[in-house]
C-alpha cells in the first residue's frame, strides 16, 4: 500500500516543486522546464499573471517573461500546440503531434467548416509574401456572425486557426496574447518536415511523459481528456508490466482506480525537504487534473471564474497555496496595475495546521510573486 503522503512527495519530486531552482537560471531554464514537464498550458485570463508565465516562475525563481519569448521565437526550442489545451510544448517532441496535424488536414473539425478555401489560400499567400503576420495586419475582412461564443468574426482569423491546427503555420511569437503566424517550414528552417511518430510511438511518449512528470500514474492521468487512447494505453502499461518496467501500485484511498510506477521511482530515497511555499496557477500541472489532485491531496479545487459570484467558495481566480506537501489555503488574487499592487480579494484556509506561522510565510511568498507580477 502506497500512502497518500508518500505519493504526494513522489508527485512533487516529479513536478520539481520540492527544491529551489531545479532547472537553474537564465533562458535555458525555460527550455529545460518545458521539456521536463512536457507542456505548459496557455490561457488568456490576465486577472493576474497569465498562467504560462506563472507556471514557469513557480519552478524558476529567476524567470523572466522574455525567456519564454527567446525559447519560442529565437531559439525555437518550444512551440505552441494543443495537448489537453493550448500549450507550450518542447520542439524536440514535435513529431509526436504531426499525426494530429495530419488528421486536421484530412478530416477537418466541425468548427472550421465555415472556413472557405479562398480565405485559407489568401492568408497563406500573404504570409509567404510578407512574412509572419498577426490578425491585426489583415484589415480587409468582411466580418461574419459568430457561430460560437469563442469563434472569431474575421474569416482570416478562422483560416489562420485552421492552418495552425493543420500544422501549416505555427505561432512564431506572442506579444501579450497577440499571435504572429509564420509558415511552419520557414519558422523551423525545414528542408523537409520531420517524420511523424507512429501511434505506438505517441502512446509511448504520452506514458513516458506522465511517468516523468507524475511519478505515479493512472490510465486517466496519462490520457487526460484523451479518452479514445485509453484502451491502447492500458495495453501498453500491461506490456511494460510484463517486462518488469512498471509495477502496480495500490494507492491509499484510490479504491478500484489502478496506478503504476517505475520500480526505481518507488525505491528512491526522499530526504526531508524544506517546507517550500508555492502560489499555484489553477492551470498548473499539479492542479488542472482535479480528480487526481483531490485523490492525492484531499483538496477539491473549483475554477470559479464562470461560477455566479454569490455561489463562489474560493473566488473568481483563486490560487491554491502549496505549503510543503499540503494545499494549505486558496487565495483569490487580482493585480491592480495602475496602483502597482497585488490584491488579495479572498483568503480561504483549507488546512488547520500552523495557520499563524504559515500566514506570515505565505504573505512573504505573495510579496515575491507581486514583484514578479509588476516587473517590466
Amino acid at each position: 500500500m502506497l500512502s497518500k503522503s508518500h505519493a504526494r512527495r513522489l508527485w512533487l519530486r516529479a513536478q520539481r516543486l520540492d527544491e529551489h531552482a531545479p532547472f537553474g537560471g537564465g533562458p535555458g531554464a525555460t527550455r529545460a522546464a518545458v521539456e521536463h514537464l512536457g507542456y505548459v498550458q496557455i490561457d488568456t485570463i490576465n486577472v493576474i499573471e497569465r498562467c504560462h508565465h506563472q507556471i514557469l516562475y513557480t519552478r524558476i525563481p529567476g524567470y523572466r517573461r522574455d525567456h519564454l519569448r527567446q525559447a519560442q521565437t529565437v531559439d525555437k526550442t518550444v512551440f505552441e500546440y494543443w495537448t489537453h489545451a493550448l500549450s507550450y510544448v518542447p520542439t524536440r517532441d514535435l513529431r509526436f503531434y504531426l499525426r494530429d496535424m495530419k488528421r486536421y488536414r484530412q478530416d477537418g473539425r466541425p468548427w472550421f467548416a465555415a472556413v472557405k478555401e479562398e480565405d485559407l489560400r489568401r492568408v497563406l499567400a500573404l504570409i509567404r509574401k510578407q512574412g509572419a503576420l498577426t490578425i491585426r495586419d489583415i484589415d480587409d475582412d468582411v466580418l461574419l456572425e459568430k457561430e460560437h461564443p469563442w469563434a472569431s468574426r474575421k474569416p482570416s482569423k478562422r483560416a489562420l486557426q485552421m492552418a495552425f491546427y493543420q500544422g501549416v503555420v505555427t505561432i512564431s511569437q506572442r506579444t501579450g496574447m497577440l499571435k504572429s503566424y509564420e509558415l511552419t517550414s520557414r519558422h523551423f528552417g525545414w528542408q523537409r518536415p520531420p517524420k511523424p511518430a507512429s501511434e505506438r510511438e505517441v502512446l509511448d511518449y504520452l506514458l513516458d511523459r506522465a511517468l516523468r512528470s507524475q511519478a505515479v500514474v493512472s490510465v486517466d492521468s496519462a490520457c487526460y481528456l484523451d479518452a479514445p487512447r485509453k484502451p491502447a494505453m492500458r495495453r501498453l502499461i500491461e506490456a511494460r508490466m510484463r517486462r518488469k518496467e512498471l509495477v502496480s501500485v495500490e494507492l491509499e484511498g484510490a479504491g478500484k482506480l489502478e496506478h503504476w510506477a517505475r520500480p526505481e521511482a518507488l525505491d528512491a530515497v526522499l530526504d526531508p525537504a524544506p517546507e517550500r511555499i508555492h502560489i499555484l496557477s489553477p492551470f498548473d500541472p499539479l492542479i488542472h487534473q482535479r480528480k487526481r489532485l483531490n485523490l492525492f491531496f484531499g483538496y477539491e479545487h473549483c475554477f470559479e471564474a464562470y461560477v455566479p459570484k454569490d455561489k463562489r467558495r474560493f473566488g473568481y481566480f483563486a490560487q491554491p497555496v502549496l505549503v510543503g506537501d499540503e494545499i494549505a489555503a486558496a487565495v483569490d488574487l487580482k493585480t491592480d496595475r495602475e496602483r502597482r499592487k497585488l490584491l488579495v480579494q479572498r483568503w480561504t484556509w483549507v488546512s488547520n495546521r500552523s495557520r499563524a506561522s504559515r500566514k506570515r510565510r505565505i504573505e512573504e511568498a505573495l510579496h515575491r510573486f507581486e514583484s514578479f507580477q509588476l516587473a517590466s
